[in-house]
């Protein structure tokens, strides 16, 4: 009994241990080195920085004393640049909107899933998925050849005399939500599929049997026991969709501000890397506060269940 006891502690050792661990090296490890790099000083060097501290130079010693009086210059510069702070606005703003359009393109589908027949739904699952069977850029970069003005969406409505000229959506914010609400709409559907599809829809029939109009009936039952799966695809579209590089860099243009963007320009092309660490910092810092919520709500959602 006793070795079975310890055989299982063990497993639960590593069970537990192998997350944190995973979250450890890829993660914690990364996150630090990029916060020691965002402390740092720019300079024209190879790499472009100057760190603040270093363990091997300076010893334990000299490290905690650099450590105490270390300056928050480059996350200061951040807050006196105008730049920095639209950036972080904007690709709020854009993710939000996109968000939206997702959840309201995103429902009816997956409504439309969860009430077709049991032997078509794995083949709708399926279609759902067949985007990411192709690269993630080659996607995007179709929609240039679709929404640029010499483009099929202009060539085609000409041809059906809806208009007279080429439409004017690439290099444009209208673009920039084409492309998300087309990359991440399997991130939204999967999860209001997941909630819709497991609902009873005997509740349905008794409210059906009571009187309830079916709209009244989807907004009173429906729509609140899929609440979970809102929440989880919403936060699923947002969190990525903040730090959104390839869409609007291809989509765009310069006129669209986004944070993703600033990023790469500070690191490539200013070669600044200590401001855009502290940027990057940020950003995570400014995801932590919608990832807290969305956890809450889950453990909430487990202490209902239980």
């Amino acid at each position: 009994m006793a070795k079975r006891a310890g055989d299982r502690s063990w497993q639960r050792a590593i069970e537990i241990g192998l997350p944190f661990l995973w979250l450890i090296v890829l993660f914690l490890v990364p996150f630090l080195i990029v916060f020691k790099i965002s402390l740092s000083t720019a300079t024209i060097a190879q790499p472009p920085y100057v760190p603040t501290f270093d363990l091997l130079a300076d010893g334990l010693s000299g490290t905690l004393d650099k450590i105490r009086s270390f300056s928050l210059e480059n996350y200061a510069f951040l807050f006196d640049d105008s730049l920095y702070i639209n950036s972080y606005l904007s690709s709020l703003r854009i993710a939000a909107i996109s968000t939206a359009l997702l959840l309201l393109v995103g429902y009816p589908i997956a409504y439309g899933m969860a009430r077709a027949p049991k032997s078509i739904r794995p083949m709708l699952l399926m279609m759902v998925i067949l985007p990411f069977w192709t690269s993630f850029l080659i996607r995007v970069y179709a929609w240039i050849g679709i929404l640029k003005p010499e483009g099929l969406l202009s060539g085609f409505l000409i041809w059906l005399g809806i208009i007279n000229e080429p439409l004017v959506i690439m290099n444009t914010e209208k673009a920039v939500f084409i492309g998300i609400v087309y990359s991440y709409l399997p991130f939204m559907v999967l999860p209001l599929y997941a909630s819709l599809e497991k609902l009873d829809t005997t509740l349905l029939e008794a409210a059906a049997d009571l009187g309830c109009p079916p709209i009244k009936a989807f907004w009173q039952i429906t729509f609140p026991l899929s609440i979970p799966g809102i929440v989880a695809g919403c936060m699923l579209c947002f969190i990525p969709a903040v730090g959104e590089f390839v869409i609007p860099d291809l989509l765009g243009g310069s006129d669209v501000l986004m944070i993703g963007r600033t990023l790469w320009n500070e690191f490539f092309l200013n070669r600044d890397w200590a401001v855009s660490s502290a940027v990057a910092v940020l950003l995570l810092l400014v995801l932590i506060v919608p990832i807290v919520i969305y956890q809450n709500f889950q453990q909430r959602q487990l202490e209902a269940d239980r």
